[in-house]
């Protein structure tokens, strides 16, 4: 008998999508550092550039961040059920009453918005001290968006570091992206990073409510959708094979 040869793992839809996000945003991210380098120090200036220069570049950016925030606010069956468990329609009860729930301990989340807080507020500092500029802030939040992508799809420095959750699947902060990502644009004063600003911020304000009013949706002890049997997304699948590779390598020097 031939020895059969593993089956090799199928790309899913949803990991499909977050591929095409990583490519997208970081031609974004490209393409306004090309801008940046080109028209500095008339750059430096995010209101100048949008209304004179390249006005196309910033109305881009507000253009896929702002669609990609709308999207958050409805059910999809192409974003990962990391967000998607907030909505009703996906939850599949175990049978476990709520107030068996064991909720994460506070002190992980609380751990991740300090550590949060206290890099942009250097960030701020450095703006407000004229050490960066409003293009450096805008490429900033580019990059986080791109980070965003590499959190998801290889290593994510919350998920090991600080909230120790099995995957984003089951991720507690996981609708805080965007609010992440639009952070460094709290510091600049205009129309479009304003509005990204309050967008990113009623996505973070409706998944913290739901989380309080629904608990149940959010946890892997009263919510079936959560666990590894129904995972449609396999998101996890490079995380686990980049797992496996330091288990058997990197611990034991190669």
């Amino acid at each position: 008998m031939t020895q059969s040869t593993p089956k090799k793992k199928k790309l899913t839809n949803i990991l499909k999508m977050h591929y095409i996000k990583l490519v997208y945003r970081s031609a974004l991210f490209l393409a306004a550092l090309i801008a940046y380098i080109v028209y500095y120090p008339e750059s430096s200036s995010l209101v100048y550039l949008a209304a004179h220069e390249m006005p196309f570049i910033m109305a881009l950016i507000w253009i896929v961040l702002a669609v990609e925030m709308a999207c958050r606010f409805f059910p999809s069956k192409l974003e990962s059920m990391g967000c998607q468990k907030q909505f009703a329609r996906n939850y599949r009860p175990t049978g476990t009453p709520v107030s068996e729930i064991k909720p994460m301990p506070g002190i992980r989340t609380f751990a991740v918005a300090a550590a949060w807080f206290a890099l942009n507020g250097a960030i701020g500092l450095l703006y407000h001290l004229n050490i960066i500029d409003e293009g450096i802030l805008v490429l900033i939040c580019l990059a986080y968006s791109i980070c965003d992508m590499i959190c998801i799809l290889w290593f994510c420095p919350f998920e090991t570091w600080f909230m120790r959750n099995r995957c984003c699947c089951t991720c507690r902060i996981y609708n805080w992206d965007f609010a992440m990502m639009c952070t460094p644009l709290i510091f600049i004063r205009s129309n479009y990073t304003g509005s990204l600003v309050l967008m990113s911020l009623a996505i973070l304000a409706k998944w913290e409510i739901t989380f309080r009013l629904h608990p149940e949706r959010f946890s892997t002890q009263t919510n079936e959708s959560l666990s590894c049997a129904m995972c449609e997304e396999k998101l996890c699948q490079h995380k686990t094979q980049l797992k496996s590779l330091w288990k058997k390598y990197g611990r034991h020097g190669g």
